[in-house]
């Protein structure tokens, strides 16, 4: 090797490049550490309507140690993400002392379950929160088996719009343990509408129903409580008894 001048050439050149790349990175950690690039400032880039400043300021105490180039990012944003109405968060950091925070706050379409604070977001995921502004207009319920959150939603919506010409509502819509699947609407008529099948799916049953709604009416006299349109050709019907009207008399002697 000592009788190689080139390789020995080659050799000092590779160690003084690796001592310049070991300075330097030495360099930027210490200089990263030093107080000369400070974080002053935590902003949210856009409107939120159910993430609080206070507990996003508690969900960060702690987190915002170091400065502009050593703070922890992907802390931050797990720290904000643990936050009941935040879905999703991105963190980034703007020269030269700004940390700024987008958040993307779950968007309630239903109630879920029979628990107090269940909710459904747009996205058919379920999570737990309590609701500071009233969602608008009516959300409906859906109930079913864990994890057919997603499914129950698209059911939901598809039944939304084919009973729209009929001008009824979908307010909940049921799932039983064996995937019976059951409606009932803003009147209070419960519609059955069983188990989804390939020869007859459930969304051909609500169309039917829709079609048949008229003679529904029109069969029961009044308004049904229950339609049950499982059977393949037709329909049943659960009407609700008339009250019994009571008998008025005079009261003393006959």
């Amino acid at each position: 090797m000592w009788n190689k001048p080139q390789l020995m050439t080659a050799v000092s050149d590779l160690l003084f490049v690796a001592a310049a790349a070991a300075l330097l990175v030495a360099a930027l950690v210490w200089g990263a550490r030093l107080p000369l690039f400070p974080l002053r400032e935590v902003v949210v880039t856009n409107e939120l309507r159910e993430v609080r400043r206070g507990e996003l300021e508690r969900s960060l105490a702690g987190r915002l140690r170091g400065n502009f180039f050593s703070i922890n990012l992907d802390a931050l944003r797990l720290s904000i993400e643990q936050l009941p109405w935040v879905r999703r968060a991105e963190v980034r950091r703007q020269w030269p002392s700004r940390i700024e925070v987008g958040i993307e706050e779950h968007l309630p379409v239903a109630f879920w379950g029979q628990s107090t604070g269940q909710l459904v977001n747009s996205y058919g995921e379920v999570f737990v929160a309590a609701m500071s502004i009233p969602p608008p207009g009516t959300m409906p319920l859906l109930q079913g088996p864990t994890g057919m959150a997603p499914e129950m939603l698209s059911h939901y919506q598809q039944a939304e719009e084919i009973l729209k010409p009929l001008g009824r509502v979908p307010r909940a819509l049921y799932v039983s343990p064996r995937l019976a699947v059951q409606l009932r609407l803003d009147d209070g008529m419960v519609i059955e509408l069983g188990r989804q099948q390939a020869k007859a799916p459930v969304r051909e049953r609500l169309e039917r129903f829709v079609e048949y709604y008229p003679s529904v009416l029109s069969a029961a006299g009044q308004r049904p409580s229950v339609v049950d349109m499982r059977y393949p050709n037709g329909f049943a019907l659960r009407v609700n008894a008339p009250a019994a009207t009571p008998a008025i008399g005079n009261k003393g002697k006959p």
